[in-house]
């Protein structure tokens, strides 16, 4: 569709008329012609109020050439068609534990035997796909926790950026409270309905600043809802030989239940636990079935400025008339 930025701009059309028609014309003084009979001369006055084709051509030219630059200035554009924004959705950060332990291949996936992360890369990368409409994140943690990936739209890059993230550069503890803070700051400025975090680790918070007790009442002031999934083995009192026995053969820390539980309960989620890969896609495919809430529709019209192909003409036909001048 055809629009006009500034339509006001074709009021500058009533110029030309009122510049030719309306402002008198400049007379050269011509020297006086003396004739013995008046009478002989008397067709000329005739003549002199007939205008030949070469000037009607020329006026229209101009006439043309006016319209050109006055549609210009218009500023004439192709308006497309509105393009819906995906706007709808929630705004999910994944927060994935990159520690050492994450390296523990007690994990399957096809009948082959893979480290843990590979098997959350594995699950999480189909999770991502089928969240169309969503803003992604992606937050990993140790030690420290870091934005890998800010909420986007763009879910293929959410899922290349996991492929490849690292273990160990975040350190080798676990800080689920200094996680659970980082969230919030990247949600609370995201509609209230909208705020999800998703927090996957297999130990058990032993660093940070915040503890998990502060990142809970955090949480809930902010309105984010979390859903906790621990993977690997629980967390045991008790130093019996079953305690030490299960440690060796798990060779990594044991995650903490209880603390995963409060933080899933308190802030409205749920906590998941996943000891193999099918369990894992099962805690997932139930995640994804969360009701995307609506936000306000957003649109984009593409359009196209057009002006310089009047702007274009009005010049070429302002140097015909200049040529024809000479």
């Amino acid at each position: 569709m055809l629009e006009f930025k500034w339509p006001w701009a074709f009021l500058l059309l009533i110029a030309f008329p009122v510049i030719r028609f309306v402002v008198p014309r400049s007379h050269q003084n011509q020297s006086s012609l003396y004739v013995p009979e008046v009478n002989d001369f008397r067709f000329t006055q005739a003549i002199a109020f007939r205008i030949s084709p070469q000037e009607i051509l020329k006026l229209l030219v101009l006439m043309l050439a006016w319209l050109g630059l006055v549609t210009a200035l218009a500023r004439p554009q192709l308006i497309g068609e509105p393009v819906a924004l995906p706007t709808t959705g929630r705004d999910i950060l994944l927060a994935v534990d990159i520690s050492q332990s994450m390296q523990i291949d007690d994990m399957f996936v096809e009948q082959r035997r893979v480290t843990r992360i590979d098997a959350l890369k594995y699950v999480v990368e189909p999770f991502i796909e089928s969240r169309y409409g969503d803003r992604i994140g992606l937050i990993l943690f140790g030690s420290k926790p870091y934005t890998y990936v800010p909420l986007t739209f763009d879910i293929e890059t959410v899922n290349l950026m996991l492929q490849d993230a690292p273990i160990g550069i975040a350190g080798g503890q676990t800080a689920i409270g200094d996680t659970i803070g980082l969230a919030v700051k990247l949600l609370i400025e995201r509609p209230v309905d909208h705020r999800l975090l998703v927090l996957m680790t297999d130990g058990s918070h032993n660093i940070g600043t915040l503890d998990p007790e502060q990142a809970i009442r955090l949480a809930k002031d902010a309105n984010v809802r979390i859903h906790t999934i621990g993977l690997g083995t629980e967390e045991i009192g008790d130093d019996s030989t079953a305690t030490i026995f299960r440690r060796f053969r798990q060779r990594g820390p044991m995650m903490d239940t209880k603390t995963l539980t409060s933080i899933a309960e308190n802030t409205g989620g749920r906590f998941f636990t996943a000891n193999d890969t099918e369990t894992l896609k099962e805690i997932y495919a139930e995640i994804s079935k969360l009701e995307p809430q609506v936000q306000e529709p957003e649109s984009l019209r593409p359009y196209r400025s057009l002006f310089h192909w009047p702007l274009l003409c009005a010049l070429l036909l302002f140097l015909g008339l200049w040529w024809t001048r000479k």
